[in-house]
């Protein structure tokens, strides 16, 4: 299968750099680390809905591919959430929760950062609103140990929109720091990449009766 209906950029020069830009950052992961650098990570979140078949999955005889029912059950969501270390590959502080607030995202990413607290560090993430989010500032102005004034949501300051939050994190001077991939470039977040295979072996073709199962 192959998709033929793909998203364009609204500006294609501008899209080409901020995608050079990450894969730079990729490429040079493993000699900044090495050299006492910021360690470079990405993060993600996904929902999964634990669904299960309303008839038994047929098995696959030789030759005959498995057949599971169409119809289905929904019971609940679960939100699965990781980091991974860009130079090592190694997956960090991954969590599951019911939900997948800006809150719920910078629990993981404190997780993060409080496995090495001294420690530089650079998380590529999307552009959703749940990353350049209050919390998120709230998050790096503690680690960073930053004492200006983190103004108010829709008011004022730091605070006031996406966009002057999203500066803040993204800043060169902070020890903690975010790079924001493009739209539709879900492939240039590694652990993304590796929820999909979570999700494509374990979780797919699953038959779940509750989000505890």
């Amino acid at each position: 299968m192959e998709d033929w209906l793909n998203a364009k950029p609204d500006a294609p020069v501008a899209f080409a750099a901020q995608v050079t830009a990450v894969w730079e950052v990729y490429q040079h992961a493993p000699a900044i680390a090495e050299h006492g650098g910021p360690g470079i990570r990405t993060a993600e979140k996904t929902g999964r809905q634990a669904l299960a078949r309303a008839a038994p999955t047929l098995p696959r005889p030789p030759g005959v591919v498995e057949r599971p029912a169409y119809a289905y059950r929904r019971h609940g969501t679960q939100c699965l959430s990781a980091t991974c270390n860009v130079a090592t590959g190694e997956v960090v502080a991954p969590t599951v929760g019911p939900s997948r607030t800006a809150e719920d995202c910078a629990g993981p990413i404190a997780q993060t950062i409080a496995t090495a607290p001294a420690a530089s560090g650079l998380f590529s993430v999307d552009p959703l609103h749940r990353h350049p989010s209050a919390a998120l500032v709230r998050l790096v102005a503690a680690a960073c140990g930053l004492q200006e004034d983190l103004g108010a949501k829709e008011q004022r300051g730091i605070g006031q929109s996406r966009a002057t939050r999203a500066e803040f994190l993204s800043d060169g001077s902070h020890r903690i720091r975010f790079m924001y991939t493009p739209k539709h470039t879900s492939g240039l977040n590694q652990i993304e990449l590796w929820l999909r295979i979570v999700v494509r072996r374990l979780l797919k073709r699953g038959n779940f009766t509750s989000v505890e199962d």
